[in-house]
């Protein structure tokens, strides 16, 4: 199988780490240049990653890769072991989701000071306000995100916490973690975890990437060979 996939979109981080985690070895990882491009439909019509490529075809969608993970490798399944902790993976899995990271992707065109729009702004980030009390409410206060063990919920909150963090700043606004106590304490302790330290060093070097223009030359270098 293989993995598209890139160092800074989040989306692709959450499948990263349940793969590290559920030692699945045999996923080649691969960013192609038609991403760059603006072409990646050419692989999956909807045109984002990650896409996991099958012997039976692709799978787009982190969510519904994740899914297909636990189901193809049922001993290692990281959707929980009963039904009502099943139900807190899947409801934290999608506050992260939905109200975060979606929301966190919508704003990011408003760090541009000099074409803001307040408004905009404020909406989206009253948006991720909301996700994160929701999470508060909701989140486990001691151990893993959604039980005592590590699960596909904490998969998907670690990259959405690290762009809460790292990116919600950039807008003129609070690090949301910073007003939450569970979340807050989550969060020191998740950042200890094996696979987290993994995939929060790849988007931090996904992050140095777009800073320091050596995205920008991969761009370029994608462009020439047209």
């Amino acid at each position: 199988m293989k993995l598209y996939t890139g160092d800074l979109s989040p989306y692709s981080a959450k499948v990263r780490m349940q793969i590290y985690a559920m030692g699945i070895t045999d996923i080649e990882f691969e960013l192609p240049a038609s991403f760059y491009l603006g072409k990646l439909a050419e692989h999956s019509p909807i045109g984002r990653i990650p896409v996991l490529e099958t012997d039976q075809g692709i799978i787009p969608e982190s969510e519904v890769i994740a899914e297909y993970l636990d189901d193809l490798y049922p001993k290692q399944s990281m959707a929980g072991t009963t039904p009502s902790e099943r139900a807190n993976v899947r409801l934290i899995s999608r506050i992260a989701d939905i109200y975060l990271m979606n929301n966190i992707f919508m704003v990011l065109p408003q760090i541009n000071r000099k074409t803001r729009v307040d408004a905009i702004k404020d909406l989206l980030i009253n948006q991720v306000t909301r996700g994160m009390g929701a999470l508060e409410r909701h989140i486990n206060t001691t151990g893993f995100a959604a039980s005592e063990h590590l699960t596909r919920a904490d998969c998907t909150l670690v990259p959405a916490l690290w762009l809460c963090q790292n990116t919600v700043p950039m807008l003129d606004t609070a690090n949301p973690i910073e007003v939450t106590q569970h979340v807050a304490a989550y969060w020191e302790r998740i950042r200890t975890n094996e696979h987290a330290v993994r995939v929060l060093a790849e988007m931090d070097k996904g992050m140095q990437a777009r800073l320091d223009g050596t995205e920008l030359k991969q761009i370029e270098a994608a462009r020439a060979k047209l």
